[in-house]
Parts: C-alpha cells; sequence; structure tokens
C-alpha cells in the first residue's frame, strides 16, 4: 500500500506534467479546429525546440529560457509558411486525410535533419538550478518541473487572452465554429488560418524549451509524445481548446498516480484506454460540448 505522502507527491507531479500535456495539446486542437489539420509533426516541432535550448545552453553558455526570444517568433513564422505554401493546397474534400500524411513526411524530414545536425546521440541540459527541489507537505517537487509548469501556464494564458480579447482572436474562433459563416461577414478565413497555424507552432517552441529542462531527448524522441497528445485531443472534443486542457489535465494526473503500481510504461496506456473509451461511448469528446461553444 503506498504511502499517503507518495501519492501526494504524485498527484502533485501529475499535475504539473498536465499542465505540459495542456500547452501542447492546445497547439494540435488549433490546428484541427481552424483547418482540420491533423498535425502529426508537432511533436517533432516540440523537440526541434528542445534541442535549439540544449544548443543555446551548449554552445552560448546562456540560459534555456532565453532561446525563445528567437524560437517563438521563428516558429510562428514557420507555421504560417507551412500552412500558406503546403497545406493551403490540399484539397479540401480530403484536406484531413492528405495533411496525416505530409505533416508524417515533415516529421520525418524535421527528424532526419536532427539526427544529422545533431547525431543519435541523448542529450540533456546540465543546469545549476537542475537537481534543486523544494519541499511541499512531504512531497519533494524539482525546481525545473515547476519552471516548466510556469510557462506552459503563463504560455496557455497568453493564448487565451489572445482568443478572447483580440481582434485575431474573435476571427480565429469565428473560423473554427464555421469557415463559410467567417468568410460572409468579412473574414480572410486563409489568412486567419495561416496565423492559427503559427500559434499552434509557436506553442510548441514554448513546449520544448520547457521539455528540455528535465528529459534526455534525442531525434526520434517525438513519437513518444504525438500518441499521448492525440488521445488528449479526441477526449478533450476537437476543435476545443478548453476540452484539451481540461482533458490533459485529467490525464497528466492519472498516468502520474497508476507509476506508482503499474511503472512508467504501462502508465502511459491510460491515454490509449482513454481514446478507445471515447470513441465508443463519446466520440465528440468528454468536454468538448458547451465548452467549445463557449471558447
Amino acid at each position: 500500500m503506498p504511502s499517503a505522502g507518495l501519492v501526494f507527491q504524485s498527484f502533485v507531479l501529475g499535475l504539473l506534467l498536465g499542465g505540459l500535456y495542456a500547452l501542447l495539446a492546445a497547439g494540435l486542437t488549433l490546428y484541427f479546429g481552424i483547418m482540420r489539420v491533423v498535425m502529426i509533426a508537432h511533436s517533432a516541432f516540440l523537440i526541434l525546440a528542445a534541442y535549439l535550448a540544449w544548443w543555446t545552453h551548449a554552445r552560448l553558455g546562456i540560459d534555456p529560457l532565453l532561446s525563445m526570444v528567437v524560437t517563438v517568433p521563428l516558429f510562428f513564422g514557420v507555421g504560417v509558411a507551412l500552412q500558406r505554401l503546403l497545406l493551403a493546397r490540399l484539397r479540401a474534400a480530403t484536406l484531413t486525410m492528405m495533411s496525416v500524411l505530409l505533416t508524417f513526411a515533415i516529421a520525418v524530414l524535421v527528424e532526419g535533419l536532427l539526427g544529422y545536425a545533431f547525431s543519435g546521440t541523448q542529450r540533456r541540459i546540465q543546469l545549476g538550478y537542475g537537481s534543486a527541489s523544494f519541499g511541499l507537505f512531504g512531497a519533494r517537487i524539482a525546481v525545473v518541473k515547476l519552471i516548466a509548469f510556469g510557462l506552459a501556464a503563463v504560455a496557455l494564458a497568453t493564448l487565451y487572452l489572445v482568443l478572447k480579447k483580440s481582434t485575431l482572436g474573435w476571427a480565429l474562433r469565428a473560423t473554427i465554429q464555421h469557415q463559410d459563416a467567417a468568410r460572409l461577414i468579412g473574414i480572410d478565413t486563409e489568412r486567419v488560418a495561416g496565423y492559427g497555424f503559427g500559434l499552434g507552432l509557436a506553442t510548441a517552441a514554448v513546449g520544448g524549451t520547457a521539455l528540455s529542462l528535465d528529459t534526455t531527448i534525442y531525434p526520434s524522441l517525438h513519437w513518444h509524445w504525438i500518441g499521448p497528445l492525440m488521445a488528449i485531443i479526441v477526449v478533450g472534443g476537437l476543435g476545443s481548446v478548453p476540452g484539451a486542457a481540461a482533458a490533459a489535465m485529467l490525464l497528466g494526473m492519472a498516468q502520474s498516480l497508476l507509476q506508482i503500481p503499474m511503472g512508467t510504461t504501462w502508465a502511459q496506456t491510460v491515454f490509449y484506454l482513454a481514446l478507445f473509451a471515447t470513441l465508443a461511448l463519446r466520440p465528440q469528446g468528454f468536454f468538448g460540448g458547451r465548452l467549445a461553444q463557449r471558447f
């Protein structure tokens, strides 16, 4: 029987992990909500951002968090370019299916470039505060995990404000709800789709930097992430950013708690069990309905 302290620590770690999952799933939700694009390459760009953060620290000797000054606007621009130059050229009738094939190819290309540039050697950032931790009601919380959660929280709050308070956000939400109606009221949905894609990829820049603080990285690591993230956006409701965030927090905590009796490898099956249950019982997602309409 696990001790109460161990359960509490697993709960807190699950909460922190869920915040990171929520940020990464928000990007995937934007892609699908705006364009009905399944962006397989999202996690590959996540690992690319992690490598850029590692390179910033290893070669330039500065804190990897500062790499976001370059990577966030860079990834935004790459996202806009990908949407306008590649995805916008796909036929609407087969967009979702063809986007899977196209973005799969992009993911393999990014992985290959990372392997060529950095080799397949595993990399890890050695930070002065990397081993620091503090106590919380008997639990030990790593400082880097708290920083990663803080980055996710700030990025999600910024994304929320953009979507709720800005003109671009109103146009994005209108496009997500009904593209044809958005066009009728004068919204340039093609331009909005490009900006939305850029925002989604910018979240990968933040998430990859957060991931690099406490994770050993290697070029093929993105395949480990894409399955759970896809499960999250299905469980949360395709196209619903708040739904994806709710599912991410719930599944992140479930994964962490299940690691106590099942171990790390088997605990991750909770994502796929939740995916199967969603497809069988509520294909529209467990958190999507009213939340998607509000947001």
